[in-house]
C-alpha cells in the first residue's frame, strides 16, 4: 500500500511542477507574433477530480480579447474528437500532455484537423527514441504546431541535438537537473529552461 501511495505522490509531483514550468517556458519566449501565449497558470481547480487537470496547462494570452477557450487532452485525439473541436466556443489553444512518443506519423498526421484558429502545443516526455518518432512531427500539416519536449538531463548524444534542431516546430527543451548547466547543450539551437521538482 506503501508503495502505491508513494508512485500517487511522484505522480502529483510531476504533474504540478511540469505545469508550471511548461507556462513558466512559454512565457519567458514572451509573445508570439501571431497572438500567442503571454502568460500561464495551471488549471487545477477548474475540474476537481481530474487527473489531466494537474498535468495539462491552461493558458492565459493578455493580448487575446476572446473567449479563448483551452481544450486539454493526455493523449492525441481521435479524428472525430478533432473534427468536434469546430463546435467549441472561441477555441484558442489545444494542449497535449504525451508521456511517449508517437511511434510514427500514422498516429499524429490528424492533427491537421485541429481548426485553423488554435494553436497546438505538444508536451512530450523525454528525448526522441528514434529518428522516425522525429520526422513524423516535421510532417504534421499544421503550421501554428508548438512542441515542448520535458526530459532528464542533457541530451543523451549529438544524436538525439541534431535531431532536435531538426525539429520545426521544437519551442523549447525543458531539462529536469539538480543544477542548471549549459553542459551537453551548446549545440542545441533551442532556448533551454531547468527545473527541479522537489518531493
Amino acid at each position: 500500500m506503501r508503495a502505491g501511495r508513494g508512485l500517487a505522490s511522484r505522480g502529483r509531483a510531476f504533474a504540478a511542477p511540469l505545469a508550471a514550468l511548461v507556462l513558466a517556458g512559454c512565457a519567458a519566449a514572451g509573445p508570439a507574433g501571431d497572438g500567442g501565449p503571454a502568460a500561464a497558470a495551471p488549471d487545477v481547480a477548474a475540474t476537481p477530480g481530474r487527473a489531466i487537470a494537474a498535468g495539462a496547462p491552461l493558458l492565459v494570452d493578455r493580448t487575446d480579447l476572446r473567449i479563448g477557450t483551452t481544450v486539454q487532452y493526455g493523449r492525441v485525439p481521435a479524428p472525430a474528437e478533432l473534427l468536434d473541436l469546430r463546435l467549441i466556443s472561441g477555441l484558442a489553444h489545444l494542449v497535449l500532455t504525451l508521456d511517449v512518443w508517437p511511434d510514427d506519423f500514422a498516429a499524429i498526421q490528424h492533427l491537421g484537423l485541429v481548426p485553423p484558429e488554435a494553436d497546438v502545443i505538444v508536451l512530450l516526455r523525454g528525448y526522441p527514441p528514434t529518428r522516425s518518432a522525429v520526422e513524423a512531427w516535421n510532417l504534421v500539416d499544421n503550421r501554428r504546431l508548438r512542441l515542448i519536449v520535458i526530459a532528464a538531463g542533457p541530451p543523451p548524444s549529438i544524436g538525439v541535438v541534431n535531431d532536435l534542431n531538426e525539429m520545426r516546430a521544437l519551442e523549447r527543451v525543458i531539462a529536469e537537473m539538480d543544477m542548471p548547466s549549459r553542459s551537453g547543450f551548446e549545440r542545441l539551437q533551442r532556448p533551454v529552461s531547468f527545473r527541479k521538482v522537489m518531493e
